[in-house]
């Protein structure tokens, strides 16, 4: 099963210092029929200008992933703990049984770029927990980069969840292959330029959801980018 979800469909919200689409129903765009894909129920991509950011508010019971793809977000929290992710690190904050968080730009010159996405935990009243990993650009060229999984083996970030996450950057004319396993679902979201697989193509900011299928091959004709979800469908 193929499901569709081009860029101009998503929500958003746009205030003095944040522009934000929301791939999934999130704050003031609700959708009933796009409440999320499997354990991920948001699916967030923020510009935030110089200096702006979320002023302290709770979290709970939410594994929260932070990609930060231009500029750098500091943040902190009722536990003291606090922090700035750049441009090739990726973030995951356990929110656990309960946590106040604030994430505000880290520069009052340059805009800030990142996705954030919300994955439902399979354990409920976590002990809040911060966890990062750092990578090299090149390192997701032409291939999927694993960021997260649910498998301390992998040495990357651990998710409290069957879900995997991937980073991956296509030059023109490569190509990239991933096989699966019934009955998990795969959630494609492209980056920037254009993918095509299986007769459907894909631009910037559109995505797409994927079910019952064991492989399927991602090609561009041009540079392109995206992040792939491998996701169990019956958390």
């Amino acid at each position: 099963m193929l499901e569709v979800l081009r860029s101009k469909e998503r929500g958003r919200t746009k205030i003095d210092w944040l522009d934000s689409y929301h791939s999934f129903s999130f704050g003031e765009y609700y959708n009933p029929k796009n409440m999320g894909f499997g354990p991920i129920r948001v699916f967030n991509d923020d510009l935030i200008l110089p200096s702006g950011g979320f002023p302290t508010h709770p979290h709970r019971d939410m594994e929260i992933v932070t990609i930060v793809t231009e500029g750098a977000v500091e943040h902190r929290d009722s536990s003291g703990g606090e922090g700035i992710i750049r441009v090739g690190e990726v973030q995951k904050m356990t929110a656990g049984k309960g946590i106040f968080h604030s994430e505000f730009n880290a520069s009052d010159k340059n805009i800030l770029k990142l996705y954030q996405i919300w994955i439902i935990p399979n354990q409920l009243r976590l002990k809040p927990s911060y966890e990062d990993i750092r990578y090299n650009i090149d390192e997701k060229k032409n291939k999927l980069l694993l960021v997260a999984s649910n498998n301390h083996s992998d040495g990357v970030i651990f998710l409290n969840q069957d879900a995997k996450i991937y980073l991956a950057d296509l030059e023109a004319g490569k190509g990239i292959g991933y096989k699966t396993e019934k009955p998990r679902g795969i959630y494609l979201h492209v980056t920037e330029g254009k993918v095509a697989f299986a007769g459907t193509e894909l631009s910037s900011g559109d995505a797409a959801k994927l079910t019952e299928i064991e492989s399927l091959e991602i090609v561009s004709d041009q540079n392109a980018g995206f992040i792939l979800f491998d996701v169990a469908m019956n958390f």
